[in-house]
């Protein structure tokens, strides 16, 4: 039996991941005892980790670190004449032979025999995966898919507002159908970093801030967490001194809208921000808009860097770091740490896509 699988589905989920091996192996120390091995899993759903697989195995926290090609509904054609819509009894004999047959399907491309493991740790039970391990009654710890996510977005309600306890009952006591975020059979609970934060808590939220892993970082800890997620160390560190003394201001992109309608949010926020200071960006990783085309005259990171990173590199700091729709109170990089929000989205697009929460 091995001990420990973190399926992971974005750079965050990996750096979270780093954390709670970094706090465990602090803890085995204390006790006298030899740190358990520990696996990382890439799903490619929505990311490229690119070579990250060889530096975090590199850096000696997980023993192994696998890929996962992980496939959504759609890539099965045979499934979609289970999507058409109709009333609630066809909808739910529908999904209930969905759930079963997508996670059939998805069987040959598991990396690993999950059963094997006494941990699993998912961050995105929404995602396919939380359909396999639930159908094949695997148990396992779900994530909070971001800081602070379910705070703006509770998706199990938000997808399944409708006869909302009906469709919980069928998910969490029966196994028919699948509901994320600790509303499915098999999740034995949902780490969150804030429970007071979440509108509609769930009994199987449990909480763990994610400063109380930060703040017992040593020195050593950070160094291994720069090593695993900064692909180009001498650039980075060569853009910090050349920026060295003056203001300067970060802007954290996210991937909003249409491409042509996130220039023009980006270019308004950079217009905003530069009469302060230096703009810099750093674009989400999933953000596909060409910014070093675009925005050529501002400096900008690796859209592969965790954000949280930048708290640990030695002579970075600006005068604001400002965000749209990202949640900003882990960053210590800056004096000032600005969230937009959805007032501010509310020029750019239909309110109701980014106050999904205000309409359950």
């Amino acid at each position: 039996m091995n001990d420990r699988i973190y399926v992971c589905h974005t750079f965050y989920h990996a750096y979270i991941s780093f954390l709670k091996e970094l706090a465990l192996r602090d803890k085995a120390s204390a006790d006298g005892a030899e740190p358990s091995d520990a696996t990382i899993v890439l799903s490619k759903l929505s990311n490229n980790f690119g070579d990250s697989r060889e530096r975090y195995v590199a850096t000696g926290i997980f023993k192994e670190a696998l890929e996962y090609d992980e496939k959504r509904e759609d890539s099965f054609p045979e499934l979609a004449r289970y999507k058409k819509p109709g009333n609630i009894i066809v909808n739910t004999i529908n999904r209930i032979r969905l759930t079963t047959l997508f996670a059939k399907a998805l069987e040959s491309d598991i990396p690993c025999d999950l059963k094997k493991y006494r941990d699993i740790y998912v961050f995105c039970d929404k995602d396919p995966i939380g359909t396999y391990l639930n159908k094949h009654k695997i148990r396992y710890h779900a994530l909070e898919d971001g800081l602070n996510t379910l705070k703006y977005i509770d998706l199990a309600r938000v997808t399944d507002k409708k006869f909302f306890g009906f469709k919980e009952f069928l998910s969490r006591k029966l196994n028919l159908i699948v509901m994320p975020d600790g509303h499915s059979k098999y999740c034995i609970d949902m780490e969150v970093n804030d429970i007071s934060a979440i509108k509609y808590p769930c009994s199987n939220y449990i909480e763990l801030p994610r400063k109380s892993l930060t703040d017992r970082l040593t020195d050593a800890d950070k160094e291994i967490l720069m090593r695993a997620f900064i692909r180009d160390y001498d650039t980075l560190k060569a853009l910090v001194k050349e920026s060295e003394g003056e203001d300067k201001i970060l802007i954290l992109t996210d991937p909003l809208c249409t491409l042509d309608v996130r220039e023009k949010i980006f270019r308004d926020i950079v217009k905003m921000y530069e009469p302060e200071g230096r703009v810099f960006i750093k674009p989400h990783p999933r953000d596909t808009l060409d910014y070093k085309t675009l925005f050529s005259d501002c400096p900008q990171f690796d859209a592969t860097v965790p954000m949280e990173i930048l708290n640990f590199i030695p002579g970075l700091h600006f005068k604001k770091a400002v965000g749209v729709l990202t949640e900003m109170k882990a960053v210590t990089f800056a004096d000032e740490a600005i969230r937009l929000g959805a007032d501010f989205m509310d020029a750019y697009e239909e309110p109701s896509i980014h106050r999904q929460n205000e309409y359950i």
